[in-house]
């Protein structure tokens, strides 16, 4: 058995070795995808194209604009004339923000009374929006937190020691500057994966049978089972190797740091390789040529990549979709390579997700190798 298995793996490994295009989609499309992931993916927002209207035209509202300008967050386009001329830089798009500050600003902060500031946001995409809502919220805080500990240390200079401020002690913990890319990159282990691995276990096995190789091969006397084997082992080395490229990739061009076990994440990673590499032969089975295990792969993958995690919360889905996230083997990956990345968790911790990959790696594989079984008779 050993024997027959061992001849198959050596001719999957020739092909590849004689396919130049297939090293080329081994090696590139995951570099480029990382290097695109981990330069343009960010939940941070800068140089928000920002319109500004000061209708009080007081020394407190140019302060109050100047704090906007000297943000790295927002970049002011536009200094509008009018109400209307603010407006209609949102109505246009060469604007995302407008700041209006109204007639009487600096004298409702003089007599310590709230002066309210309007903010004009194009809402067209929300996930911006709200993010540069928070950003104008907090400069706008900070100023009027400084402005009115100035007010009354002018008023009543004895009295500012006493006055009782809540202040924020914020102190994240494994990615202490909040970097995007310590959270995208090692997501981006998983989801590529998923793409590269499914990809090449469904289309090998589709080739065979679409150039007829693959009933000559039944004729030897290679069993379904070694059959199995040999064309999805080198698959799995191949999918070591991707995690192996791109974690180095990650650590060391874009110094993600990686603080766990690199036993802990070979575990992980196996399991996780046993659930890719039955998906795409459950692909394999119902596919009888490429095109129909290309537009079968984007049917599965996709949702799979969305109810992840990756970068949509699970928690904001509709209960039903959470739900289904449970079956779902990138979801638990990611959890794992990330703890494993920034946070240098072990086994002890990570044991209810490698269990859930076990299950779900092991269920998959013998459902798969039973529609492969049928697929052949």
């Amino acid at each position: 058995m050993l024997e027959r298995i061992w001849h198959i793996l050596i001719k999957e490994f020739l092909e590849i070795r004689r396919d130049r295009w297939a090293r080329f989609r081994l090696l590139v499309p995951p570099l480029v995808q990382v290097l695109v992931f981990g330069y343009a993916a960010t939940f941070e927002v800068f140089g928000v194209s920002t319109a500004v209207l000061d209708l009080d035209h007081s020394q407190e509202s140019r302060a109050l604009i100047a704090e906007f300008a000297n943000n790295p967050h927002f970049s002011i386009v536009r200094t509008a004339a009018s109400q209307r001329e603010a407006e209609a830089a949102i109505d246009d798009s060469s604007a995302a923000v407008a700041i209006i500050v109204h007639a009487g600003y600096a004298r409702l902060l003089r007599k310590g009374q709230p002066a309210p500031v309007q903010v004009l946001v194009d809402g067209t995409n929300s996930n911006s929006a709200l993010i540069a809502l928070g950003y104008v919220g907090a400069i706008v805080n900070t100023y009027s937190q400084g402005y009115q500990n100035d007010l009354i240390g002018r008023i009543d200079p004895g009295l500012t020691p006493t006055l009782v401020h809540v202040t924020l002690d914020d102190r994240p913990w494994y990615n202490t500057s909040l970097n995007s890319r310590w959270f995208f990159v090692p997501g981006v282990i998983a989801t590529i994966t998923l793409i590269m691995v499914v990809n090449l276990t469904a289309f090998a096995i589709v080739r065979e049978r679409e150039m007829g190789t693959l009933e000559q091969l039944m004729v030897t006397p290679i069993r379904p089972f070694e059959l199995i084997v040999g064309k999805t082992i080198p698959f799995f080395f191949i999918g070591l190797g991707l995690v192996a490229v791109i974690t180095l990739v990650g650590t060391v061009w874009f110094q993600v740091p990686f603080r766990g076990n690199l036993l802990v994440l070979l575990l992980g990673t196996s399991l996780y390789l046993l659930s890719t590499l039955s998906l795409g032969l459950m692909i394999s089975t119902v596919c009888k040529t490429q095109q129909q295990a290309f537009a079968t792969n984007f049917f599965l993958v996709n949702p799979l990549f969305i109810l992840s995690g990756f970068s949509f919360p699970i928690s904001s889905m509709p209960a039903f979709l959470q739900w289904l996230t449970y079956a779902n083997p990138v979801r638990y990956f990611i959890i794992i390579i990330r703890s494993v990345f920034l946070k240098g968790v072990g086994v002890t911790v990570l044991a209810p997700q490698l269990l859930a990959l076990a299950v779900i790696g092991t269920v998959l594989m013998g459902v798969a190798t039973l529609r492969f079984h049928k697929s052949l008779d």
